[in-house]
């Protein structure tokens, strides 16, 4: 079952700390040659528990430095620790790329470890080792988680909701704007009739990961060490992991596609588009746009095929192809990469691994690299629904590499918790 219990949070110190001026963009996502901006935005930024100022130290890095600044921020109570165990609700208000503005609403808890074959966790893309091995380094020095996974669980009636917002409404909320953007707004929820509530509610559903899968396997590898040297039981906190929850099926959790960029590959004459034509697929084109303007010829001319399989082809003539063709149960980004990228642009895995395509996580980005010459074609595709997300970890699989991508990104700082926590 999917065991969730609250914890005592490590946290900055509000009446030391501005929230805003220390959050970090999770680390997988900082730039090399954002680390050292990031660093030196302030004594007591979060980027410094998780990175190395400068990315070539991160191979010999044992990160000892990281826990030394760690106790470092607690003996200086710019870090303080909660006295209460409590679940930490979440609310994200963000402004989507369609203008929309919206609100994500989630909770950090100490989410129980499961190995992936007892199909409680549920992964929905394959892993690196080399990230692993770094976080792992981290993790054995610091015995602290820094950055959250992040879950997302099946709530179709929304039965959480109101107790989320009931705590957000009657909680001490500490506010904070990150570099996105993002306004985050979080607050301690210790009632115990609501924490049972919430613990009774996830029990019987599975999770799927969506953002942190590095993460997780990570602290698998770690409980399996500690396990081997003994530390195991109730005591063992290395068996939970701080991760974030929140409801797939809500408003605000927003699930964008990422679009793929042909970086080499000749882009397709009007004989090699025809191909597609022997699949099904039909075709239309429209006038393209510039960069800024592309997301709104999308909304006009891709999102409405939603029902179907489809893609926009953009190979920078003036002209976007538009492609469709009847939907089957196989995901639209699974037939993208084998009829497209596969059949029209000789692509196959091998290549796609050696870095043939590029995965920008915009619209406006694939467009502008477009422009900027840095590849031939850009395809751009519909978002995955949640149902597609949960039917396929539900039959074990995984999407297709880089399928979707979840918005927006948990920044790094508003919480911590430590492995001296009991499992």
């Amino acid at each position: 079952m999917t065991d969730i219990r609250p914890f005592r949070a490590l946290r900055y110190d509000p009446a030391r700390v501005d929230l805003s001026e220390v959050l970090a963009p999770v680390y997988d996502v900082v730039a090399p040659e954002d680390r050292a901006r990031l660093w030196d935005s302030h004594a007591h930024a979060a980027v410094k528990l998780e990175l190395t100022r400068d990315a070539a130290d991160e191979a010999s890095t044992d990160y000892s430095d990281v826990a030394e600044r760690l106790a470092s921020w607690q003996d200086e109570g710019v870090l303080l620790r909660d006295e209460e165990a409590a679940l930490y609700v979440l609310r994200q208000r963000f402004t989507a790329p369609d203008g929309r503005t919206l609100a994500r609403l989630g909770f950090f808890a100490a989410l129980a470890l499961e190995d992936y074959e007892a199909r409680v966790v549920r992964p929905h893309e394959r892993t690196l080792a080399g990230p692993k091995a770094d976080r792992l380094k981290i993790l054995r020095a610091t015995r602290t988680n820094l950055s959250s996974v992040f879950m997302l669980y099946e709530d179709r009636d929304r039965k959480l909701e109101s107790l989320l917002e009931a705590a957000l409404a009657g909680g001490d909320v500490v506010r904070a704007t990150d570099t996105a953007g993002v306004v985050n707004e979080l607050v301690a929820l210790s009632d115990p009739g609501a924490i049972e509530e919430i613990r009774a509610f996830l029990a019987p559903r599975p999770v799927v990961i969506a953002d942190g899968h590095h993460r997780y396997e990570t602290a698998l590898g770690f409980r399996a060490e500690r396990r081997a040297a003994g530390e195991s039981g109730d005591e063992a906190s290395p068996e939970r992991l701080l991760t974030y929850f929140a409801n797939a099926y809500a408003d605000g959790t927003l699930l964008l596609p990422i679009h793929r960029l042909v970086r080499e590959a000749p882009a397709p004459d009007a004989l090699a588009w025809a191909r597609l034509e022997t699949r099904g697929w039909l075709a239309s084109e429209v006038p393209s746009a510039a960069p800024e303007a592309m997301q709104a010829v999308l909304a006009r001319h891709l999102e409405p095929l939603k029902g179907r399989h489809a893609f926009a082809a953009d190979d920078g003539s003036g002209t976007l192809r538009i492609f469709s063709r009847p939907a089957d149960e196989e995901l639209s980004v699974r037939a993208i990469h084998r009829e497209v990228l596969g059949e029209v642009f000789g692509i196959d895995d091998q290549a796609l691994r050696a870095g043939a395509v590029s995965f920008p996580k915009s619209t406006i980005q694939v467009a502008r690299d477009l422009a900027a010459g840095k590849g031939t074609v850009a395809l751009y595709l519909n978002p995955l629904s949640p149902d597609d997300v949960f039917s396929v970890t539900e039959a074990g699989e995984t999407l297709p590499q880089k399928s979707t991508y979840f918005a927006p990104k948990l920044p790094t700082g508003l919480i911590f918790r430590r492995l001296d926590e009991p499992a």
